[in-house]
């Protein structure tokens, strides 16, 4: 008798511990890092589509990617979240590296470039942004980010503090390209030449706009903004020449979490973000994202992927040397 009042206490015990887990109610929570300008209306839109109600946890723009990749982190024994909608892969990479996102191979990732999503499966790139120089429409424009360093634009140039955003994720793609000693010579050059430092992609933009400074590196969605709100600015890619650096193209990610409690909606999500309509949806939007499926119609002022010269970067080794640069980055921000 014994014995059975202790298999039905265990049996109760899981049947609990399942019901309170992952339940799949008409609900999917969603973290996201991509600006809640932009992000919002596709979870509406997916809120209509599916009748699933989502619940959002948005990033502000100072702690931009940083705020709930550490929630994320932070929640790991409990999770709170399905999915992580990253501004970038980096962060993905860095939840997969620490056992916090799961598998997730969705049918619509395939025509996502290979380069742009995990072969594991563990994230997968969509409607990308590229790492441009925003320049007053007055001056000459600079064609390369070695301008920073280039003593005829000495206290000219503002880049975005690179502990947050896509800032950090720039500067870990050069030290993973370059080796540490060559991109920490070129950031201290930056400092050396008079560049100064600002809160955000955004703030940098509109100080150039406001001609404080003649030229930033920004994310190309604040360049082509600006520009259709009349600001008198113009936006290079830099570094297109032959044999030339490239520009950094850094996609959304769709991320899902391990333990999460409606994984299935989790799924549907994904599918849904990773759409070639959704890529329509952000190419229109101001957000001005570079679809990554061929034949996704975009606007004039939205480039295809193809056109570009991209930074040749393995975002798995660049989001490891993140990682290891945060005590220099904190040292160069002085903190």
């Amino acid at each position: 008798m014994r014995k059975f009042i202790i298999m039905v206490l265990t049996l109760f015990s899981l049947l609990f511990t399942v019901g309170c887990g992952q339940k799949d109610s008409n609900e999917v929570v969603v973290y996201a890092s991509e600006d809640q300008v932009f992000s919002e209306p596709i979870l509406k839109d997916f809120e209509s589509y599916t009748g699933i109600r989502v619940m959002a946890v948005f990033d502000t723009e100072e702690t931009k990617s940083t705020g709930v990749m550490n929630r994320l982190i932070a929640e790991k024994g409990n999770p709170q979240a399905d999915v992580y909608w990253a501004n970038e892969p980096i962060r993905a990479i860095v939840l997969k590296q620490k056992g916090i996102s799961e598998k997730y191979y969705s049918p619509n990732s395939h025509g996502i470039p290979a380069n742009f999503k995990d072969p594991q499966g563990y994230w997968t790139g969509f409607s990308a942004r590229a790492r441009v120089l925003v320049v007053n429409a007055e001056e000459v424009a600079p064609s390369s980010i070695l301008t920073y360093i280039d003593e005829k634009w000495r206290n000219k140039g503002v880049v975005a503090n690179p502990l947050f955003g896509t800032t950090t994720s720039w500067v870990a793609a050069l030290f993973t390209i370059w080796g540490d000693d060559k991109a920490g010579d070129f950031m201290e050059k930056m400092k050396q030449n008079g560049t100064k430092m600002s809160t955000s992609n955004g703030e940098s933009t509109m100080l150039v706009a406001n001609k404080e400074f003649v030229f930033s590196l920004v994310d190309s969605d604040d360049a082509t903004n600006a520009i259709r709100d009349g600001k008198p600015v113009r936006q290079i890619y830099p570094d297109q020449e032959e044999g030339g650096l490239g520009c950094l193209v850094l996609p959304n990610a769709a991320v899902l979490i391990k333990g999460g409690p409606n994984p299935e909606n989790g799924r549907k999500f994904i599918d849904y973000v990773l759409s070639s309509q959704t890529e329509h949806k952000l190419a229109f939007a101001d957000c001005a994202q570079i679809p990554l499926h061929e034949g996704v119609e975009t606007p004039d002022d939205v480039i295809e992927i193809e056109e570009l010269r991209t930074m040749p970067v393995d975002f798995e080794v660049v989001a490891t040397k993140l990682q290891r640069i945060q005590p220099y980055l904190k040292e160069w921000v002085g903190y």
